[in-house]
């Protein structure tokens, strides 16, 4: 079978191939244990099911379904860690239940003309960095029958404001004294690049506000490229260094509901979150009030990394404009 990797795709799939990636995300217990959970704890629903697995990595979701009950389940993944999972599964004497097809979703041919269930581990850094949520929805299209699940089927994006002086410092206000020497015009540089690193709690100086929320039954590919305004309200007077993005993921048409969070007040998570300083730095006051704007859509360059705006600004002050690449 013949395959179409352009550079973008080339280099996601083999950012795949290495162990190391895998293990951080098996060893993310927050993540696995709220997979494992919507699985088990709705064996009802997975009985007897054709199950699709998309983006199956090391197989841990499809050997979850397989022990739950299902049919059959199919794992699909193009890069070169499904090699690995092959032999996990026959390791577990799952084979026969489970088969693991390498290639991309929208090239490769199933066993089967419609699954009942697509379980997929599909999040990124800021939710839709490497943009894989596209290949799921190419997958409910195609293969997903009239009232079949989705695990997970809903994703909300927040935002809040921080105070982050020390780490502001260390990544932008570096560059002011170099050894001795000016770096200013590289503070544009490390502007323009959003920080994941955890952020404590007691950073978020503002409420939180819903961005956006992903209903994995109905969002289109087109969806992924939004516009949200917001309003965060300062809860304490001090200093706002910038904004913070996380993400909830539900699973909620499954009779036993599941859900976590990647935010500031959760447990840890392989994602941490998605920092982005401002340019300035603003004196705020309990009450104040932050109006802003979020543009989000593919990079035209490479459509797997994220162009992100920001406008906002503080009690009615004067705008300020944001540009940032998640990449």
């Amino acid at each position: 079978m013949s395959e179409n990797l352009d550079y973008s795709d080339q280099h996601y799939f083999n950012s795949y191939d290495h162990f190391s990636i895998h293990e951080e995300m098996l060893k993310d217990s927050v993540r696995t244990i709220s997979y494992r959970d919507a699985i088990y704890k709705n064996r009802d629903q997975f009985k007897d099911k054709v199950v699709l697995d998309v983006g199956c990595g090391s197989g841990i979701l499809s050997m979850f379904a397989a022990n739950a009950g299902a049919k059959h389940v199919i794992g699909v993944d193009r890069s070169n860690i499904i090699d690995m999972a092959r032999e996990v599964v026959a390791a577990n004497g799952l084979s026969s239940k489970i088969t693991l097809i390498k290639g991309k979703m929208e090239e490769v041919v199933l066993p089967f003309d419609k699954v009942d269930i697509i379980v997929s581990e599909w999040m990124g850094y800021f939710l839709l960095y490497e943009a894989m949520l596209d290949t799921v929805l190419y997958a409910r299209d195609r293969y997903l029958v009239d009232g079949g699940l989705i695990l997970p089927d809903k994703a909300i994006m927040y935002i809040s404001g921080i105070e982050d002086e020390e780490y502001k410092g260390q990544k932008i206000g570096f560059w002011d004294d170099v050894y001795g020497f000016d770096y200013t015009p590289f503070k544009s540089l490390a502007l323009r690049d959003p920080l994941v690193d955890c952020v404590e709690e007691k950073s978020v100086i503002t409420t939180k506000f819903a961005l956006r929320t992903f209903d994995l039954y109905t969002v289109t590919k087109k969806d992924l490229s939004f516009s949200s305004d917001f309003q965060l309200l300062c809860m304490n007077t001090d200093t706002l260094h910038g904004f913070v993005v996380w993400f909830d993921i539900d699973f909620e048409r499954v009779n036993n509901k599941v859900h976590f969070s990647t935010g500031p007040a959760a447990k840890y998570t392989h994602w941490k979150q998605t920092v982005f300083y401002t340019v300035d730095n603003h004196n705020i006051t309990t009450g104040d009030s932050i109006q802003g704007k979020i543009d989000v859509s593919p990079n035209v360059v490479n459509p797997r990394d994220v162009d992100i705006e920001i406008g906002y600004s503080v009690q009615n002050g004067s705008r300020h404009c944001l540009k940032f690449i998640m990449a």
